[in-house]
């Protein structure tokens, strides 16, 4: 029995002796592998500081990065550009990208940043020849599209820009894209295409409180005042406190004589943006209908102070200055618009009241000769030409001006439905009467049946365009200050009482990009529409 077991542990020992066999591979697992050098391997930290904003760090590890590979990380060299350029190296931002262009070549997006780069700088065409080169090596990206349209916008070839836009839009249909593209058409002067590319937007994202706002806007000025309160609303139920649809809205109200209305939306506005200098004009103009022209005055000099160069502050300022016979303050006023917006008649004629006023008749006939100039559909300027004339003996000079007065309002009765101040009127009649023309008067006593309100005429105006007022720009309406009997007391042109004051609506260009706007010529047609209002100021 004793040798059988130790022949069993004889037999067991070589098992014993072939463990340290199966530990050799353990050992050999435990050997660490050798560092690569990975040229993205701190990409991933990069990024997380980049996304926090965390920008010094993150340079910092991008200068760890560049140092050890050389300059040759292409990530870390493109984060730098996009620090650089939020920081407002736009020059340096370039030369980076364009690093990155160099390091991977078939990269649209490196050229896309590129080509954004040089859109920064201005060079625009420089942009656009990046941004084709891109879109060769992608053809289905819609931001180079949309970037593409925006360059030309600024080169003015409208339609090659609204071409690219429309490509993106059929790649794509972003919010931005149907803003730029309605821009366009405001720019070309087509209201009606932009309205239908809005109303595509509206369609698309119902809930955009900027398109709503925009599209109500426009139907404001073609004068559809039931869809634009309709797409105000809805942009104010989206965003309550929405600035620009509260403060339109506002204007649509004070359009129509409501002006406690409008003055509680102006003062939900004013919580939102208290230096609003379009807010503190349309105050103004609130107060100076309801006649309460000390208050005007303040709130329309707030405005003057935050915007020292809006000519629209200045006209109405003017305007009640004149009121209030303060005549040398409403000259001062007026000349300072007239400096800012020399080519429009209405401003001369309301100089010439002033002048008149001041006693100094010639230079009042230089202001209105300039007016008439001007002004191609405005009776009012030469009815009041017409009595300053007449009250200095010139008879055949204030005929000449009676009879183009005549031809203005003929016209104006052919073209529209226009409604013509009563006190206008009873003057037009007056110094008709005077000049012995009393059987060929374009004004006679109205029938029982035709019916005229209390608010000045609208000639040549279709509707009021964003930013100018649905009435009172006839400040000077009707030279009825001169007197109610047949004898025409000396003076130019005198105020009357009215019914309404500017309604003063906003005009935020539909898309304005303020560079783009800046640099567009004002169509005459808006010019003319702009005529014979007050002047409601715009942002």
């Amino acid at each position: 029995f004793i040798e059988r077991s130790m022949k069993m542990a004889e037999e067991k020992t070589p098992t014993v002796s072939s463990l340290p066999v199966a530990t050799e591979p353990r050992k050999s697992r435990l050997k660490k592998a050798p560092e690569l050098p990975i040229l993205e391997r701190r990409n991933w930290l990069i990024h997380l500081h980049y996304i926090h904003k965390d920008y010094e760090t993150c340079k910092t590890v991008i200068k760890e990065q560049l140092h050890e590979t050389k300059g040759m990380c292409e990530y870390a060299v493109y984060v730098q550009a996009l620090i650089f350029r939020l920081e407002g190296k736009i020059q340096e931002s370039l030369e980076l990208f364009q690093t990155c262009a160099i390091l991977s070549p078939q990269s649209a997006d490196n050229l896309k940043q590129v080509a954004r780069s040089l859109f920064l700088l201005g060079k625009h065409k420089a942009a656009v020849e990046v941004y084709n080169e891109a879109a060769r090596l992608n053809q289905k990206d819609w931001e180079i599209c949309h970037n593409l349209g925006v360059c030309y916008l600024y080169l003015k070839d409208f339609s090659k820009a609204k071409e690219q836009l429309n490509s993106a839009l059929q790649l794509n249909r972003h919010d931005l894209t149907f803003m730029m593209l309605g821009k366009i058409h405001l720019l070309e002067g087509d209201t009606d295409g932009a309205i239908e590319v809005y109303k595509k937007a509206v369609e698309s994202s119902p809930e955009n409180t900027e398109l709503l706002t925009t599209l109500g806007l426009l139907y404001l000025q073609l004068g559809v005042f039931q869809k634009a309160f309709e797409h105000l609303g809805n942009a104010l139920t989206y965003d309550s406190s929405n600035y620009k649809a509260i403060l339109a809205a506002g204007s649509m109200m004070q359009t129509h004589g409501d002006f406690d209305v409008a003055l509680m939306k102006y003062r939900v506005a004013a919580c939102t943006m208290p230096e609003s200098p379009p807010l503190w004009n349309n105050v103004g103009m609130c107060f100076f209908g309801k006649k309460k022209y000390v208050a005007a005055i303040s709130c329309l000099k707030r405005a003057n102070y935050l915007a020292p160069f809006d000519w629209k502050i200045l006209y109405n300022l003017g305007l009640v200055h004149l009121t209030m016979q303060q005549n040398a303050s409403a000259f001062h006023f007026l000349g300072a618009a007239i400096n800012l917006q020399p080519k429009m008649g209405e401003l001369y004629m309301l100089l010439a009241v002033a002048l008149t006023n001041l006693e100094d008749p010639e230079n009042a006939k230089r202001s209105y000769e300039q007016a008439v100039m001007l002004d191609q559909c405005n009776p009012l300027v030469n009815l009041n030409f017409a009595i300053l004339l007449y009250n200095q003996g010139d008879k055949k000079g204030a005929l000449r001006q009676y009879q183009k007065m005549e031809r203005k309002v003929n016209k104006l009765k052919e073209s529209s439905t226009a409604e013509f101040d009563p006190e206008m009127v009873d003057m037009g009649q007056k110094i008709g009467a005077a000049l012995q023309v009393g059987e060929s008067l374009v004004w006679t006593k109205p029938p029982k049946d035709y019916k005229i309100k209390q608010r000045p005429p609208t000639p040549c105006i279709q509707q009021q365009p964003l930013g100018s007022n649905q009435a009172l720009g006839q400040a000077m309406s009707s030279a009825a200050g001169y007197g109610r009997s047949m004898h025409l007391p000396t003076g130019g042109a005198g105020l009357s009482q009215f019914s309404k004051p500017p309604s003063l609506p906003l005009e935020p260009e539909p898309g304005s990009d303020e560079t783009i706007a800046d640099s567009s010529e004002v169509h005459e047609q808006e010019r003319r529409k702009e005529q014979s209002k007050g002047r409601l100021v715009a942002e």
